[in-house]
């Protein structure tokens, strides 16, 4: 890779922090470090970087606000490092925009792969970019702009959308026939902490059914994965 690419690390662990940046400044990398968001932000607010190497538990935030922080303002590449296990936070990680999530331990033969996988990936996003991207979702006969947040019916009528009904709309239509965890559409949606208790998900999946469904109670469109999510269960066009 070339010298002028630039990562930023950081975690709560300086000696991990000191490893990674000997190991990752070797094989050609700019890098910078981070122990906290705080220090995160200071380093981005003076240059910013190709990639972000995100602990999940640093001192005074959690790496998934910072995530959902930076891909609100930026599209540059973002991987986790965690120890957690837990499938949740991965789903939960890659849906807030994480294009990867490395599990600690690891070795920095596999981080190294996956940086550079990730970067090849951006890269290439970044020249389609330049390019007039669909905007127009049909899917059952409905419209969906994704651009100036309308919904017409089949029947060429408007339907009005409240910003999470869109927003949830939105992320089904993207997501085509992925199902969607009900953690990961609260994250994506409402942008706060979840419980497993919280059936925020599911009253407002009931309230878009409403309007898309031609009987609610027996959902064509948007299914029902049991125990898992939910998904968009018809095939969507881009224009």
């Amino acid at each position: 890779m070339p010298e002028s690419t630039s990562i930023l690390i950081v975690d709560d662990d300086p000696r991990l922090c000191r490893a990674l940046a000997r190991y990752l400044k070797l094989e050609g990398y700019a890098v910078r470090t981070a122990t906290s968001g705080r220090e995160m932000r200071e380093h981005l607010a003076a240059e910013k970087p190709d990639l972000i190497l995100l602990d999940l538990m640093l001192p005074d935030e959690d790496g998934f606000t910072l995530a959902r922080e930076i891909r609100a303002t930026s599209d540059l590449a973002i991987v986790i490092l965690t120890g957690k296990t837990d499938t949740t936070d991965k789903v939960v990680g890659l849906e807030l925009g994480a294009d990867d999530y490395v599990t600690k331990p690891f070795s920095d033969r596999e981080l190294l792969a996956r940086i550079r996988s990730v970067l090849r990936r951006t890269a290439e996003t970044g020249r389609s970019a330049s390019r007039p991207q669909p905007h127009i979702a049909h899917f059952a006969g409905w419209r969906l702009d994704l651009e100036s947040y309308e919904l017409t019916s089949p029947a060429g009528e408007r339907v009005p959308l409240t910003p999470h009904e869109f927003q949830l709309l939105g992320a089904l239509v993207r997501h085509g026939s992925r199902v969607l965890t009900r953690e990961a559409i609260l994250d994506l949606v409402a942008g706060r902490d979840w419980s497993p208790e919280d059936r925020s998900v599911d009253v407002l999946v009931g309230k878009l059914r409403k309007k898309l469904e031609s009987s609610p109670e027996e959902p064509r469109l948007i299914e029902t994965v049991r125990s898992v999510g939910y998904k968009l269960a018809t095939r969507v066009q881009f224009d």
